[in-house]
This record gives structure tokens, sequence and C-alpha cells, in this order.
């Protein structure tokens, strides 16, 4: 019997390989020659770089730069150990939690870091880049970014703009002199949900400027500001990106990627993970697959990561069982997304701390498993 597990975090208490592992062990107690392949899983969220660098093997980089106020931070990201792939989150280092005081700043927040850091990598030799930008405090059209790998903004005067959307409508030049040639080498897998265009009603201001601090009668304004941004970008790189799904996420980060950057593709997070993972190769011969997180509700079957794996799964014909800390009343939905069964692993009364101490839950996800496996184990599924 051959047994592929792909857990996502459960956030607070198990990473993706440490909910993995507990599950192998549940596995190995109630079926000792089973074949069993633990992946990491993430959605392209928080998580994704500690999934995939923990999960794939590489190393973690942490690197001083400036966060979306101006304020110093400090940037962790990975490098796979293929020594060319590195694993960003954005809100590694223009993140709304790093705004001092937790104090919005949606005129000003810039997205420098961020740039900042994929330059940093690129000067280690890194060429493939994932990258996940939720969670962002920015509005300024990933122009941030692209200052700090080299573009140009200035005035009619020659002078540079400065940070955030305040003055983005003062640009009229925008150069690319400074750029690093070895940007030209790289590819960009985005990873994100958003499918928003970057401006109008539909667009980065007026869909989530309000919880970045946008104000109601600011929208217009900031709005007018993204326009002539967009309209100086398609008049200097030939192509007009402002409508391209995914243009409006992150603040207009994804305009950026698409209009600035080379060999650029915007996929949601599980599609990129469940594809860097290599986990349709390991499917094609699975008997069995495990997936789950924290909480299992209707949300997860409308395409979150256990969800992405069980899809993938029922293309080779496996059986699919999920396991969390807890199951929601709707977690029937999951069933209906490819999910076979799912299980809750808390055993007893216990309160919420108590259960997300990582070694309980651990202990928890084991037994949980290897009671449904010593089921598994005289049931015609295995080999």
């Amino acid at each position: 019997m051959k047994v592929v597990i792909a857990m996502d975090s459960f956030k607070g208490s198990m990473s993706s390989m440490e909910a993995g592992q507990a599950a192998k062990k549940g596995i190995e107690r109630a079926y000792p020659h089973a074949d069993i392949v633990v992946k990491p899983l993430a959605d392209g969220g928080e998580g994704t770089t500690r999934a995939l660098v923990d999960g794939l093997g590489g190393s973690y980089v942490s690197v001083p730069v400036t966060g979306p106020v101006g304020n110093p931070v400090t940037a962790t990201y990975g490098i796979l150990s293929d020594g060319v792939t590195a694993v960003m989150e954005m809100a590694q280092a223009a993140g709304i939690t790093l705004l001092p005081e937790g104090k919005p700043a949606p005129w000003d927040a810039t997205t420098y870091g961020v740039g900042e850091m994929i330059l940093d990598a690129i000067q280690r030799g890194c060429r493939e880049f994932i990258i996940g930008i939720g969670g962002s405090a920015t509005n300024d059209g990933g122009v941030g970014m692209l200052q700090a790998l080299g573009y140009t903004f200035t005035d009619r005067d020659g002078h540079s703009i400065g940070a955030g959307i305040r003055e983005l409508d003062r640009i009229e030049r925008i150069g690319r002199e400074q750029v690093p040639p070895a940007l030209g080498e790289c590819r960009f897998h985005i990873a994100c949900d958003v499918r928003n265009p970057l401006c109008g009603e539909n667009g980065a201001i007026y869909v989530y400027g309000p919880q970045k601090g946008v104000r109601e009668e600011e929208k217009a304004e900031l709005d007018a500001k993204m326009r002539h941004y967009a309209q100086q970008t398609a008049a200097f790189t030939g192509r007009d990106c402002r409508n391209t799904e995914g243009a409006g996420a992150a603040g207009g980060l994804g305009f950026a990627f698409f209009s600035y950057l080379p060999q650029v593709e915007l996929r949601p997070g599980v599609e990129i993970v469940l594809e860097a993972i290599g986990l349709g190769q390991e499917l094609q011969d699975a008997d069995i697959v495990l997936t789950g997180e924290g909480q299992l509700d209707g949300q997860t079957a409308m395409g979150k990561a256990p969800a992405g794996v069980a899809a993938m799964a029922k293309q080779y014909g496996a059986l699919v069982l999920a396991f969390a800390g807890s199951v929601a009343e709707d977690a029937g939905a999951c069933n209906q997304a490819g999910i076979d069964a799912f299980f809750p692993i808390v055993r007893g009364v216990t309160t919420l701390e108590q259960a997300m101490e990582p070694e309980t839950a651990q202990h928890h996800m084991t037994l949980a498993v290897e009671q449904v496996f010593r089921l598994c184990a005289m049931l015609p599924i295995h080999t």
C-alpha cells in the first residue's frame, strides 16, 4: 500500500512537515510495511516559505530591508536545494503586520523592501522565484519594488517621486538604465488568488484599499493616481496590463510584475505549490492520500490547499482522507471537493491552548491516523 501525505500547516501548532511526519508515525504503527511519502503543503500565503524549504530541502536567508513605512525590518526568505529557486512572501518586507503600532499608511506605504529581497536573491544566483503576495500593507502599484530593482520614476523636472501612492501622478518619465541584466534571466511564479484589475470600482483601491486605511472620500483621488501610473507604464512598456486578472493584487503589485518583470505567471498559490513539490508524480501509484489543516470547513472546499490535493488525487483514483484540529458544521462540503472522509484529531475535552500545544497536537495526529489505518489495513485497498 502506498500512502502519500500532504498536510497543510496547523497554524500556531504544527508546520506542514511536522503534521505530515506525525501522520506517518501513525500509519507505521498500524501498517509497518506501507510505502509512505511525505510532501510539504501550503497555499502560497503565510507558511509557504517554511513548508517548501523544510519539505524540499534548502536554507533560509535573512536580509535587512526597508519596511512598509521606511522602518528597517528583517525579511526572511528561502533558497531551495537547487540553489536557483527562491521562495518568498512579500509580507516579510511589506506586510500589514509590519506597520508600527499597526497604524495604516495608505498614502505612503511602499513595496521597496520586496524589491530588495528579490535583488538579494538575484545576487546569490537565484533565477526562479516563487512569491506569495498576500497580506500587503501597500497601495503603491509596486513602484517601490521596481525602484529597488533599478527602475527610475521621475517628474517633469527629473526629480524622483517619493514613496507610496501619494506621488504616482507625478510620474512623467520612466527609466531602466540601472536595472541589473540578470533580472532579464529570471522567472516569477506569483502565488495569488486575487483576480481584480488595477483600477476602477473592482480595482485595488476601491476593493482592498479600505482594509489598508483608505477612507471612502479618498478612493477616487487615489484611483486617479493609479490610473496615471498605469498610463505612463503603458507608454513606457508598449503594453497595457491594467485590466489583466490579478493586476490589482497587493495594492497593484501584480500590475508591476506583469508590466515590468520578465516571464511572469500568476496562479492560485496551491497550484504553484503542488507543482513545486511534484505531487502529481507521487500520486500516480498512490492508494491513499492524506491531507488536512487546522480547521476543516466550507472554505476548505473552495480552493484551499487540502481541496487542491484532493482534486489532484482523484485524477489518479486514490482514496482521500483528511485530518484536522477541528471540524466545522459545514465541513461536509469537503466531501463534494474530493475528500472521501475526514476526522478531527482532538481527544476528549480540552482547552484550545492545550490542543494547540505542538507536542500534544502531533501526538493526537499520530493516534488518530493510527486508528484509521488499523481499519484501512483490514480492507481490500492495500497491495
